[in-house]
């Protein structure tokens, strides 16, 4: 890639992450943010959407490091697995290791005695599904070699990228960080070969 097209494709998703941290931010308080609306209180709605944009702006960049960290990480487990098989084996006993681990050691950490198990699969089943979906466009946009890796990045390495708000487990934190992290991911994932591709 062009130094040129690697800015350009750094500062898409840069802005990509703080304006859905913007939208989902209010969306996820709207309750309480609406009579600023309501009262067009325009300055604190500025304030509020700055910091939810520059609370994105970080998202985003931790989503790149996981972009570009998984790209390296692809290309050494195919190196070490000498087969596209082998390296997509492991990677899918990855994605189910996270998905147990998102639904257990949750439910370990953080529920009271009476607490059912089943809430807990909620935000895995979300992430697996969200996964699967954008695994079915990459494959769509390249070839079917790309979906395990896709849907590997798109479970383990946002699941690792989400880390910071799955600690604290309150519930506003973990979606404003997943939603916009997930859209930075997706929009890396789909996008990367045509800023390649481009002159």
């Amino acid at each position: 890639m062009k130094s040129r097209n690697w800015v350009r494709f750094f500062l898409s998703t840069l802005l990509i992450g703080g304006v859905s941290s913007g939208i989902i931010g209010f969306v996820l308080k709207w309750a309480e943010y609406k009579d600023l609306f309501i009262n067009f209180e325009i300055i604190e709605i500025l304030s509020i959407l700055f910091w939810l944009f520059g609370v994105g702006l970080i998202f985003s960049v931790i989503s790149q490091m996981g972009f570009f960290a998984y790209l390296t990480i692809h290309r050494f487990g195919l190196g070490i697995f000498k087969s596209v098989k082998l390296w997509n084996i492991a990677q899918v006993i990855l994605i189910m290791f996270v998905l147990f681990d998102l639904v257990y050691f949750r439910y370990q950490l953080f529920a009271n005695e009476a607490d059912s198990l089943l809430p807990y699969f909620g935000i895995a089943i979300y992430v697996f599904l969200v996964g699967l979906i954008l695994a079915f466009f990459k494959r769509k946009d390249t070839n079917k070699e790309a979906f395990i890796p896709a849907l590997f990045f798109m479970i383990v390495v946002t699941t690792i990228e989400w880390f910071p708000a799955l600690r604290v487990n309150e519930e506003n934190w973990l979606l404003l960080m997943l939603v916009p992290i997930q859209i930075c991911n997706a929009y890396q994932l789909l996008m990367l070969p045509k800023f390649t591709n481009s002159k």
